[in-house]
């Protein structure tokens, strides 16, 4: 009698118990692994945060707990609140970062498109020289960018704090990649129908570019609106400064050995980039995971 044959999938092969063991026990490696990288990334600001509630006696004491025995966050946030412009540190980390960011992406984008889609001489030349523009840190044109501003009377100023940012070579590199994935045919057939370069790079191409320009817009707020090093050359104004720079100002003038004050005004201060980056952290990992897929 001839065997009936089972149907595909029919019967599954049993998996044997070994290679369950070691999958499960690589799957507990990897997370345990991905959890303390979470808990290490994550305890500075639950420090911030915890001491930012705590009175000052309990700040120093050789015992260490995780909630404060006397909650102290309403007098500290009042005082840092009420001793130091914080909300007017916010306010320029917001116009600094915000201004410097449609800059470079008015720059970069027509750049970027050019180097990805534009058939010209010298073309593979000049996108060399822009993988070499990063590695020129912002150290080296200080001294003549500081001499040119101060002789045009533009120290203590956005413009001051912003200008040297405007050209961004990452933001280039990065929507060059992207863009080089955008389909050709589609270019063609609006040159064909008579859209300028114009309108295909900021109706056409610029639309299908938003996780890129959102990953690299992540990148861009959070360096700007940490960078200490710029502003505390150009900037003598308390008015002026951004989050870093007024956090220098608020320790050294207001809050002497008041720990809690200070970590309430930091919190105060972090609060708005750690919301627009759990706001945009989608658009950010596909941002970052889809650049130069083809």
């Amino acid at each position: 009698m001839a065997e009936t044959a089972l149907p595909s999938g029919a019967a599954a092969r049993p998996v044997p118990a070994g290679a369950m063991a070691a999958r499960l026990l690589s799957l507990v490696a990897v997370h345990a692994v991905l959890v303390a990288g979470a808990v290490f990334m994550l305890l500075p600001f639950v420090w911030m945060l915890i001491t930012s509630v705590k009175p000052p006696a309990e700040i120093f004491t050789a015992q260490i707990s995780l909630w404060p025995k006397n909650f102290y966050g309403v007098e500290n946030y009042t005082f840092a609140l009420s001793q130091a412009p914080l909300l007017r540190f916010a306010l320029n980390g917001l116009i600094l970062c915000f201004g410097i960011l449609a800059v470079q992406l008015l720059v970069a984008i027509p750049c970027a498109y050019a180097l990805a889609k534009l058939n010209f001489p010298g073309r593979n030349v000049v996108f060399v020289l822009v993988l070499l523009g990063l590695c020129i840190p912002v150290q080296v044109p200080a001294m003549p960018l500081y001499i040119a501003l101060a002789e045009l009377g533009l120290l203590n100023t956005y413009f001051s704090m912003m200008a040297p940012f405007f050209l961004s070579v990452f933001a280039i590199f990065l929507l060059r990649q992207f863009f080089r994935s955008f389909p050709d045919d589609i270019i063609h057939a609006a040159r064909l129908d008579g859209v300028s370069e114009f309108e295909i790079v900021w109706r056409i191409v610029t639309p299908s570019a938003w996780p890129a320009i959102a990953a690299f817009s992540v990148f861009s707020a959070v360096a700007h609106w940490n960078d200490l090093y710029w502003p505390l050359i150009v900037i003598s104004d308390a008015k002026m400064a951004p989050p870093p720079l007024g956090m220098m100002f608020f320790a050294d003038a207001e809050t002497g050995s008041n720990y809690g004050a200070l970590t309430a005004a930091a919190t105060v201060l972090t609060a708005p980039l750690v919301i627009a980056f759990l706001i945009a952290r989608r658009r950010f990992i596909d941002g970052v995971t889809m650049t130069g897929v083809k």
